[in-house]
């Protein structure tokens, strides 16, 4: 653990100290910066310092990085769908039931054990060692585009772009019912269900709720039971789709968490919440090339798809056999014709 110094450039009249230390040191991940900190190794005169410490020019400031506690992590041989991958960075479609990271009572079956062994430990450490190359996450049963930094600059550049909100972000989702519109917008903050921690809800600013902004459009309808529709997120909460498509009356079908109920004019109900990272483009964060990528649509997915394409198929059926057997009126013989005598 060696010790490095920065001097603050003259004519700098205030600045937080961790702000000064991530203009000198741009290598260094603000999250290792922030360990430096929480650890007490960043000093002024040889006394620990706070991040929001304010220093000026001239200030000569010491820190070291704490060493990293080797990840006890095991490289699990799990295959991954890999969509792109060079030496900076790697795409894949998520497979549904996967979870990201370990975490209380998980296996050894999440994405990072498979990562250590596809990517050999060629990972980004910014994340810490129990989430390495992870950038962003997708939920257990969402499927989809998932992206995964193989070195910390590349993690930086996307970390930075999803800070931005500068990707475009593009889910398919099934919902109940049929929306009145085609398309729309939602600007209403998530945050924590007050009465029950584990879910997210609409929660006003002034409660704790963060701003949130889905567009979205129907793409297909199936009659009065479902709507597939594309959902297009500008912010990346929690639950995000999930909360918005519930606060437009139209639940992600299978989402049991918000409100789904078995329907039992499907003959297989959904098993899972049926959301999809369909579509990411992305700005690779070394190339500066723009990266359009796609994942197609698993076979659980395609499944319930087919399944409510059919349903629709067989009630207009019904439809156009009840139009027939309604009789049509007869028409009533034209009045007969006067004829005048002379």
């Amino acid at each position: 653990m060696s010790q490095q110094t920065y001097i603050v450039p003259e004519g700098v009249r205030r600045i937080r100290a961790d702000k000064a230390l991530a203009v000198g040191f741009p290598d260094h991940s603000r999250v290792a910066l922030q360990r430096s900190f929480d650890a007490g190794l960043v000093l002024i005169a040889g006394k620990a310092i706070k991040r929001d410490h304010s220093v000026r020019g001239g200030d000569e400031i010491a820190f070291s990085m704490p060493d990293l506690v080797p990840s006890e992590l095991k490289a699990v041989d799990i295959p991954l769908d890999v969509i792109f991958e060079d030496k900076h960075l790697l795409a894949i479609n998520k497979a549904a039931g996967m979870i990201v990271h370990p975490g209380a009572g998980t296996g050894e079956d999440t994405l990072v054990h498979a990562l250590l062994s596809h990517c050999e430990g060629s990972l980004s450490g910014v994340g810490g060692v129990e989430r390495p190359g992870i950038v962003h996450r997708l939920d257990r049963e969402t499927s989809g585009v998932m992206l995964v930094a193989k070195s910390d600059k590349a993690h930086r550049g996307l970390a930075e772009q999803f800070s931005e909100r500068s990707l475009q972000k593009e889910y398919l989702a099934l919902v109940a019912g049929a929306p009145g519109l085609l398309s729309g917008s939602m600007k209403k903050p998530i945050g924590r269900n007050p009465n029950h921690r584990h879910k997210m809800a609409v929660v006003e600013s002034e409660l704790g709720g963060r701003d949130a902004h889905t567009d979205w459009e129907v793409v297909e309808k199936f009659g009065k039971v479902a709507s597939l529709m594309r959902c297009l997120i500008h912010t990346g909460r929690t639950h995000q789709i999930r909360v918005h498509m519930k606060a437009l009356g139209h639940i992600v079908m299978g989402d049991e968490i918000y409100g789904w109920k078995p329907d039992s004019r499907l003959k297989k109900q959904p098993p899972r919440v049926m959301l999809h990272a369909e579509h990411l483009i992305v700005t690779h964060p070394i190339t500066g090339k723009q990266l359009d990528l796609r994942a197609p649509l698993p076979k659980d997915f395609k499944a319930q798809l087919e399944q409510l394409r059919k349903l629709t198929a067989a009630d207009v059926k019904k439809d156009v056999a009840a139009a027939k057997l309604v009789k049509k009126p007869k028409k009533a013989a034209p009045p007969a014709a006067h004829v005048r005598e002379e």
